[in-house]
């Protein structure tokens, strides 16, 4: 029997897209790939051509024909009105997982840290990406933070597979939980819960800003990194970057029913259509691509063919280095050079191995019963320019009335009512608090009619957020002075 031939969708993209493209297949055909391949156009045409995500709908319908995406990258027009067209994917198709190798090829590479070699999995729909912004007032902006269990548990236990099925030692969780302590609390306690489930994983956890100082300084304390979406892009780029170059870098990106590889570079127009570009970025998407697809065999004969050609010193100008490097050769030349190397193992760099498995690795959630909700108070937000804290506070103390009580008011999260300092710079945007203090549930119907107070004292409120509690614990962050 012939072996199977896998269906995918291919995007050449923008800029250095369509070069670095047409190598990398060129490769996968050479070296036996079994693909069946449906092309695409996304990016920069599509935008001029009236569709604000950078995709067409018939598009659509071969990704989830054929639920695997090889995309090169694209170029979003300057200018409102377009959308991120990665986001847009990752998200309409429910890709929760984000797979980065940072891996240093030392000595073929020049590189501070030679003997790196990091997985950055980043939760990839949510997070401040979930792309909620207003203009509030005048004077300040609004991007909401969305974290949810379920997001959280999918990625926390894809890492932890991830770990497992690759043979990784430990899995370390990056948050900012010392100061958002619901959001961020949230991913470190997921990450507490399940990583129980793996006694033999060891594990860590580092609030973001020093396990960020510790990344670029002394990478190879880690192994596997799990993180929310905003680190996770960030840092991600950074440790591509200090292993030699972000141009080496390949992505994966991972959710139930399809997944989408890449690399984690930009389009470069710059240099486009000049033959300069470096495809390995690319290259080691299709080879994720080609382990997630089950083509493990065709995956590690291009993986060590790509090794090889590094450490004989055959690269791209990105990474060329006097004294290290032997030639420095444009896309196609590299992309022959590895070509010719199939069936070679790395004699220096550590030769790779893929399992073949029957299944992708995929993270899961487990449903759980609904916490018993309360609403005990709500949040009120005003866009308001006539004074003090002191003034504000005196007309809402007029919105006292059936069982709500002004506990206080903040501007920019910063209590100034009662007890504010005069230092405190306050803009046009504040926040009162209002609690109930007769009884342990507050309707609708209640807060309707505090609003309807506030509006008769000529005040502009601008959203409101109700306070509850869910099993007893308040589901909202306390504030100074409570």
């Amino acid at each position: 029997m012939l072996p199977q031939t896998t269906k995918i969708t291919v995007a050449h993209g923008d800029g250095i897209g369509p070069e670095i493209m047409e190598t990398t297949l060129r490769i996968l055909r050479e070296a036996g790939a079994r693909l069946d391949v449906e092309t695409i156009e996304i990016g920069e045409s599509v935008y001029k051509r009236g569709f604000s995500s950078g995709i067409e709908p018939e598009s659509w319908a071969s990704l989830r024909r054929t639920k695997v995406f090889l995309k090169a990258p694209i170029t979003t027009p300057q200018g409102g009105g377009f959308k991120s067209l990665n986001v847009t994917i990752r998200k309409t198709l429910g890709l929760y997982a984000n797979v980065r190798p940072c891996v240093s090829y030392h000595p073929v590479i020049a590189t501070k840290h030679p003997v790196m070699d990091v997985v950055i999995v980043r939760e990839n729909e949510e997070d401040l990406y979930a792309g909620i912004e207003h203009r509030e007032t005048d004077q300040v902006m609004q991007c909401l933070k969305l974290i949810t269990r379920p997001g959280c548990e999918k990625i926390v236990r894809y890492a932890f597979e991830y770990a497992r099925r690759n043979n990784r030692k430990k899995v370390t969780c990056f948050t900012k939980d010392n100061i958002m302590k619901l959001t961020d609390g949230l991913f470190h306690k997921v990450f507490d819960e399940i990583k129980v489930e793996y006694p033999e994983i060891a594990n860590e956890h580092w609030i973001v800003d020093i396990g960020a100082a510790r990344l670029a300084h002394t990478p190879e304390v880690f192994d596997v990194m799990v993180m929310p979406n905003l680190y996770g892009d960030i840092l991600s780029d950074v440790a591509a970057q200090i292993t030699g170059s972000i141009g080496l870098a390949g992505s994966a990106n991972i959710g139930e029913h399809v997944a989408m590889f890449e690399a984690i570079h930009g389009s470069a127009p710059m240099i486009a259509g000049q033959n300069v570009a470096n495809p390995s970025g690319l290259l080691l998407g299709a080879v994720s691509m080609l382990v997630h697809i089950g083509q493990s065999d065709i995956a590690a004969l291009v993986h060590n063919a790509f090794l090889r050609t590094l450490e004989e010193g055959i690269h791209t100008a990105d990474v060329f280095t006097e004294g290290v490097s032997v030639s420095k050769v444009g896309t196609k030349e590299f992309g022959q050079a590895v070509i010719e190397r199939l069936g070679q193992r790395p004699q220096t760099l550590k030769a790779v191995e893929y399992k073949s498995a029957s299944e992708p690795i995929q993270g899961t959630w487990k449903p759980r019963p609904p916490a018993e909700k309360k609403m005990v108070g709500v949040d009120v937000f005003f866009d308001w320019r006539q004074g003090t804290p002191e003034e504000l506070g005196t007309q809402l103390l007029q919105a006292e009335e059936d069982g709500f009580r002004l506990n206080m008011i903040t501007n920019r999260g910063v209590k100034v009512w009662p007890g504010g300092m005069s230092e405190t710079f306050c803009t046009d945007h504040w926040r009162s608090r209002f609690m109930h203090s007769e009884g342990p549930v507050v309707t609708h119907q209640q807060i309707i009619a505090l609003l309807t107070r506030i509006e008769a004292l000529g005040l502009d409120f601008i959203k409101t957020e109700h306070l509850c509690t869910f099993d007893g614990e308040p589901g909202f962050s306390l504030g100074q002075g409570q």
